[in-house]
């Protein structure tokens, strides 16, 4: 066992003895949602220093599958790294214990985070990132007619150069079948990663095999370091997308359009006050309302604040729905509040009456995005009153 090794089964051990909740919850901010059940999901161990940023697709015979980025050269986002998969018969209760492999190591670096979608035509779509080098990341798609058995060649989505994050959990597909992946291109300097992002979606209107990008690009006029980072998208109730980007300038930024993805509004802060993470929506179907997951600094200390040395930090996870289409927010309750927490990159599922939330949550004794953590509640406890 190398020394990171030793050092992140260590490190697990501690948390363990811990618990899920560290040793100290945040005072003040929201009530918690009691309802849900949270279980060290994909913890990390000797070989395997991180597991991170999944997707969840329901497969015809009832099982889901959960595809997720496993590390196995290191727990840096550059590591190398593959994407794996676990199943679950029972609705997410419980999972299976072996990975299956879904994607080999292709990039120079790594391939990870994934989003798997159900085409309107029946296959599944699996999209990912196959990293190369601090100047060349970019997002490609495999189809599977199987149900996840086999999977077809990849597809080169986006062609130009330059280095795009696709986070997971991501791409959408439209009422009238486009394809939408919201993507951030960072350009490299002086040979490094270059953390201010300028936005855009790529679309595709033959169900992936060609791709185009958007009229719009959206950029932070502020002088902040960070730009725009990390876009989610998800379709409104009168055809409009609602586009939610991560920023460090105190919320997640929203932006809309009104011709499926093609051009966009300028971007505004939105009701979701954060940090420098990323939030995920998306639309609750039993009720149609939107489901949002994020970690709400609207009333946290200030020493929690993004700032231009830290971002802030990504604690409390926190969930709220909107039941207009994103302009308010209510009933607004944390999972998990440890203040050394760190929440972020949520997977979204829905399985009849509830949800599934898959999450990186680390920090308070472990490395920051070494394990994902599952949680699981009905959709009905969104809408009761927190006592």
């Amino acid at each position: 066992m190398n020394r990171l090794n030793q050092v992140v089964f260590a490190a697990l051990l501690c948390y363990g003895a811990i618990g899920l909740h560290g040793a100290a919850a945040m005072s003040g901010g929201n009530p918690r949602l009691k309802q849900a059940k949270i279980t060290s999901f994909l913890p990390p161990g000797p070989g395997n220093p991180r597991n991170t940023e999944g997707s969840f697709i329901t497969l015809k015979d009832g099982r889901i599958l959960f595809a997720y980025s496993k590390f196995t050269g290191g727990g840096d986002d550059n590591d190398s790294a593959t994407i794996a998969g676990r199943y679950s018969r029972d609705e997410g209760k419980t999972w299976s214990t072996g990975d299956v492999t879904l994607v080999e190591k292709e990039g120079e670096m790594n391939v990870m985070s994934v989003s798997l979608l159900r085409l309107k035509d029946g296959r599944i779509a699996l999209f990912y990132v196959r990293k190369n080098s601090v100047s060349d990341c970019h997002p490609y798609l495999r189809y599977s007619s199987d149900e996840g058995k086999s999977w077809t060649e990849p597809i080169k989505c986006v062609r130009e150069d330059g280095y795009y994050v696709l986070n997971n959990d991501r791409v959408i597909q439209l009422r009238t079948g486009r394809l939408v992946l919201p993507v951030s291109l960072h350009r490299s300097v002086n040979g490094k990663f270059g953390s201010k992002g300028v936005v855009m979606t790529y679309l595709s209107d033959d169900a992936g095999k060609t791709w185009r990008r958007s009229e719009s690009l959206l950029q932070d006029s502020h002088a902040d370091r960070a730009g725009f980072q990390e876009p989610g998208v998800v379709e409104l109730k009168d055809g409009r997308i609602l586009m939610f980007i991560r920023t460090m300038l105190g919320s997640e930024y929203f932006s809309y359009s009104k011709d499926e993805g093609n051009t966009w509004s300028e971007a505004q802060p939105s009701p979701l006050k954060a940090p420098l993470a990323p939030a995920s929506i998306e639309r609750i179907p039993s009720t149609g309302d939107l489901l949002a997951v994020w970690n709400d600094h609207s009333s946290v200390p200030a020493e929690f604040k993004s700032t231009e040395e830290s971002g802030g930090k990504r604690t409390p996870l926190t969930v709220a729905i909107s039941r207009d289409d994103g302009k308010t927010w209510i009933n607004a309750r944390n999972l998990l509040d440890d203040p050394d927490g760190w929440y972020c990159y949520t997977a979204i599922h829905f399985v009849h009456n509830h949800v599934l939330l898959a999450f990186a949550s680390a920090g308070a004794g472990m490395p920051r995005l070494s394990q994902m953590d599952l949680a699981r509640f009905p959709v009905g406890s969104l809408y009761k009153a927190a006592k």
